[in-house]
């Protein structure tokens, strides 16, 4: 009877012994998981928590850890681009209210102090105020509308539209423009209605961000293209010219809030940069995509994408 329970106490103890060492171990290892945390989170570097272990709970630890960690450095990414976008937008809305206020500034003081302004050189003055005014104001909508959409303010209502209609409108508002230049224009719209969920004034506006990048942009190429086709499930509406296009590189960026190109900056041109990002904003507000594909001088076009309505 002795002898089995000194069996019993010496496997006890074991068990007890088994036990402390597997919760030393475990101490350990929280112990290191945690100044490793320490360590990461305090040098804001992209490290992972590598660790072996023969506890299923610790390697689940470790593994929704990793992954926490993963989604923060995102988050941090994310915040570092929006940073760099938001001053980089700083800079150019300076730049782009400044101009046109520093002239309507100019012109003012030139009426005030100048007495000997004639009357025709009065009126040309404050024509060109009232221009570059406009400028301003259009400027701000411009920005105002960019925040509508991108907070969901804006309610944009989807209905069944016929997109050769669509495409007809928007190019024949600019055939005068388009003739005044002397540029070849090439439309390819077919007989056959094609239909999506959309917006008939979004679309409108994006159409005529998209025609005037080209005029403004690609007249250099002397041609102006605009195109509707469809495959099984979507359409797609191609607007393509033959200008200096995008170089390489920069085609994802056209997209970003007041990106423009250096030249854009110059007076021939003039641009704020959010034409594109709104046409974006408002093609994905009707569940389209945009995209860019240019080799310049020879085609550069945006192509907006729709889910294809056939019923």
């Amino acid at each position: 009877m002795i002898t089995l329970l000194s069996i019993l106490v010496v496997i006890l103890l074991l068990v007890i012994l088994l036990q402390y060492l597997n919760m030393r171990k475990h101490s350990r290892q929280l112990d290191y998981i945690h100044h490793k945390l320490e360590r990461i989170l305090g040098q804001g570097t992209h490290e992972r928590l590598l660790m072996m272990s023969d506890s299923p709970q610790v390697q689940q630890l470790l593994t929704d850890l990793n992954r926490l960690m993963d989604i923060n450095y995102q988050g941090a990414a994310q915040r570092a681009r929006l940073e760099k976008s938001m001053r980089s937008m700083l800079a150019n809305v300076s730049h782009d209210l400044k101009t046109p206020l520093t002239v309507v500034l100019g012109y003012i003081e030139t009426l005030l102090h100048d007495e000997t302004v004639s009357a025709e050189e009065q009126q040309r003055i404050m024509r060109t105020i009232h221009a570059k005014a406009g400028e301003v104001i259009t400027l701000m909508n411009r920005f105002f509308d960019l925040a509508k959409l991108e907070s969901g303010d804006r309610d944009i209502t989807l209905s069944r539209i016929e997109l050769g209609e669509v495409c007809r409108r928007n190019i024949l508002a600019f055939y005068d423009l388009l003739s005044a230049k002397g540029a070849e224009v090439e439309i390819e719209i077919p007989d056959e209605p094609l239909y999506i969920m959309g917006n008939d004034e979004a679309l409108d506006r994006v159409l005529s961000n998209l025609l005037s990048n080209s005029i403004n942009y690609g007249d250099a190429g002397g041609v102006l293209g605009l195109k509707l086709y469809a495959d099984a499930g979507r359409v797609y509406i191609e607007v393509w010219d033959r200008g200096k296009g995008i170089a390489e590189g920069h085609e994802d960026k056209v997209f970003e809030r007041l990106y423009t190109l250096e030249d854009s900056r110059n007076r021939d041109y003039q641009g704020s940069g959010l034409g594109l990002t709104i046409s974006k904003r408002l093609t994905e507000h009707m569940n389209g995509t945009i995209t860019l594909s240019s080799q310049p001088y020879v085609r550069t076009a945006f192509t907006l994408s729709f889910p294809r309505q056939t019923f």
